[in-house]
Parts: C-alpha cells; sequence; structure tokens
C-alpha cells in the first residue's frame, strides 16, 4: 500500500537522515553514470529502508530491482519499451509508471501498473492560483480514469497538500520541498505530521 508521503532522493545518505524521522515510502533516483555507484546507491538504500521497515522504490534501474529484490520499481515512459515487463511482473514488483497526459497514460494502463504518477503538477513551488486550477482537474481526471491509485508528484509544497490530495492523489511525491530545506529533518516532520489530516477526494 502507498504511504501518502512519498519522498524522492538522489543519494542513500539522505537515508540515514530521515528514516529517523519516520519516512516509510522513499524512492531512489540515481543518476550517475558510474556503474559501481549506481548499484552502491540502489542496494544501499534497498538495505538501509528494510531495515527500518520503510518501502524502497527503484526508478529506472529495473536490473537491478530484479537483482537485489527490490519489491518496489518506478519506470518513466521512456523505460518502458526495454523493460522486461514479464520478469518484473514474475518477481511480484509493484510497479509505477509517470505520465504527463493521456496517451501517456493509456500507455501507462496496459502494462496494468500498481498506480500511476501525474507529473508535473506545477512549473514551479509557487503558490500561484493559475497553476492549480490548471492541475486539480487533470488530477481528478486520472483518478477517476485509472482505478488504481495516482501519485501526484512536482512543485508540490505543504501549503499545496491538501488541496491535491482532496483532488484525488493517494499519495503526493515530493522532492525540494523537505531536501532543499533548511532543515529537512523538521519539514518531513511537519508533512508526516499533515498527512493524517489530507481528505483523499474521488
Amino acid at each position: 500500500m502507498l504511504d501518502r508521503f512519498y519522498l524522492v532522493i538522489d543519494k542513500a545518505a539522505w537515508l540515514d537522515r530521515l528514516l529517523p524521522v519516520g519516512l516509510k515510502l522513499v524512492q531512489i533516483r540515481t543518476k550517475t553514470e558510474d556503474l559501481d555507484l549506481r548499484r552502491h546507491e540502489v542496494k544501499a538504500s534497498l538495505d538501509k529502508c528494510r531495515a527500518a521497515g520503510a518501502v524502497c522504490v527503484v526508478n529506472d534501474y529495473w536490473e537491478l530491482a530484479l537483482e537485489f529484490g527490490a519489491g518496489w520499481l518506478h519506470l518513466g515512459q521512456e523505460d518502458l519499451p526495454g523493460a522486461d515487463l514479464k520478469a518484473i511482473a514474475k518477481a511480484g514488483i509493484k510497479l509505477g509508471v509517470s505520465t504527463t497526459n493521456r496517451e501517456e497514460l493509456e500507455t501507462a494502463l496496459a502494462v496494468d501498473p500498481h498506480h500511476v504518477a501525474l507529473g508535473p503538477m506545477f512549473p514551479t513551488v509557487s503558490k500561484d492560483k493559475a497553476a492549480v486550477a490548471d492541475s486539480l482537474p487533470k488530477l481528478r481526471e486520472w483518478k477517476a480514469i485509472a482505478k488504481r491509485p495516482v501519485v501526484a508528484i512536482g512543485g508540490i509544497t505543504l501549503d499545496m497538500a491538501p488541496a491535491v490530495a482532496k483532488a484525488g492523489a493517494d499519495s503526493i511525491a515530493v522532492i525540494s520541498d523537505v531536501l532543499s530545506n533548511a532543515d529537512p529533518e523538521a519539514r518531513l516532520a511537519a508533512w508526516l505530521k499533515a498527512r493524517a489530516g489530507w481528505e483523499i477526494g474521488a
């Protein structure tokens, strides 16, 4: 089951600071070209999360997800054609797929993922009301069509979270609002405290 708060990190070292705060769902998204470092980041993230009873989602690198026995995997649209979807399904890995438009949503649903992600919700972290007006109806549409959990991602701040949840997001994925904060631990704690009060829409 998806936690209502979903953090995306680029380095396993973040977990030493943030897992003790109570983080339960995290994605390791490392873009390094160094293959040994990539393997280290993915394996270390999985090991740390297992030890803490948290879910670690591997981004992109489905081969490493299979090798290290990951339970969750996230693929972008560009990754789907080259991924061994049969092997992923056989391993019982829960798959999430990124989407930005209806065509990509149809592509994602064709592989029967566990959940889909919609983003970016907002172009920036600003509280621009026009951006909110454009993105929230789209989220409601995705929720109605997908018939499975929907993750909202992209430019979402803590202030925006209640509206995003009410529009249908089962989980809200965050990067900069926590990792770029002057006190990431405190900001994460605020997110985790707030999530219990979010009203999830249909």
